[in-house]
C-alpha cells in the first residue's frame, strides 16, 4: 500500500490581463471551505459549491471589464483554477483517477464523470435549446456553464463527461451540473491506499 504523500496537494496562482485579475489558493486535501468574489455573484454561487462538494478549500479574488461582459473574468477564473488543479495534483500518484456522480437538483438531474488523464477533453450535452442565451441573475450567460468547464478541463488536464439529463430552471440546470462535477471530482482525486504509484500503464498521467 502506498503512504499519502508529505508534500501537500496545495496551490496559488495570480494571473493579470488586460481584461481581468484573478488570484486563486486551493488546498485538494480540504474540507470544502470557500471564500469566493470573482466579481460575477451567480459564478461566486457555483465555485461555492464546487468547493462544498468537492471538499476542495477555495479562495478567489477577482476583478474585471464586467462593466462589458462577465465573459473576460468568469473565463480567467475558471483558467486559474484548472491551473491550480493541475499544479496540486502533483505527479498524480496514488489518486483514484476516476470519478462519476449523478446530481438532482430539484427538477433538474444532470451527471459527471471525470478522469484525471492529463488528456484535456470535455463532452457536454443535454442542456435545453437555448439555455445558452439565457441571463442568470442577469449577468451569467448560459453558454458559460460549458466555457468554464472547457477552461477547467484544459487547464487542468482532465477528461470531463457532463450531461444534463432534465432540468427546466437554468438556474437549477447550472447548479446540479457543477456540484455533478465537484462529486465526480472528490472520487477523482482522493487517495486510494491500494493504489501503488501513477494509476495508468504508461507510468504517468
Amino acid at each position: 500500500m502506498s503512504a499519502a504523500p508529505a508534500a501537500s496537494r496545495t496551490a496559488s496562482i495570480t494571473r493579470s490581463t488586460s481584461e481581468s485579475s484573478v488570484e486563486l489558493t486551493l488546498d485538494l486535501d480540504g474540507t470544502g471551505r470557500s471564500s469566493i468574489d470573482t466579481s460575477v455573484p451567480f459564478f461566486d454561487h457555483l465555485l461555492t459549491a464546487f468547493a462544498k462538494h468537492s471538499l476542495t478549500d477555495l479562495t478567489v479574488r477577482s476583478s474585471g471589464d464586467t462593466h462589458i461582459d462577465a465573459h473576460h473574468t468568469v473565463e480567467d477564473v475558471a483558467i486559474v483554477l484548472g491551473q491550480a488543479i493541475r499544479q496540486a495534483l502533483g505527479d498524480k500518484a496514488g489518486i483514484s483517477r476516476y470519478g462519476d456522480a449523478l446530481v438532482p437538483l430539484d427538477e433538474a438531474l444532470a451527471q459527471a464523470v471525470v478522469d484525471i488523464s492529463g488528456r484535456p477533453y470535455l463532452v457536454h450535452t443535454g442542456e435545453p435549446e437555448g439555455y445558452e442565451h439565457h441571463l442568470i441573475g442577469g449577468h451569467f450567460t448560459g453558454s458559460l456553464v460549458r466555457h468554464t468547464f472547457e477552461a477547467i478541463a484544459f487547464n487542468a488536464g482532465l477528461t470531463v463527461h457532463v450531461r444534463v439529463l432534465s432540468g427546466r430552471d437554468p438556474h437549477h440546470i447550472a447548479e446540479a451540473e457543477y456540484k455533478a462535477f465537484a462529486r465526480a471530482f472528490r472520487q477523482a482525486k482522493a487517495l486510494d491506499p491500494l493504489v501503488e504509484g501513477i494509476p495508468s500503464t504508461k507510468g504517468a498521467l
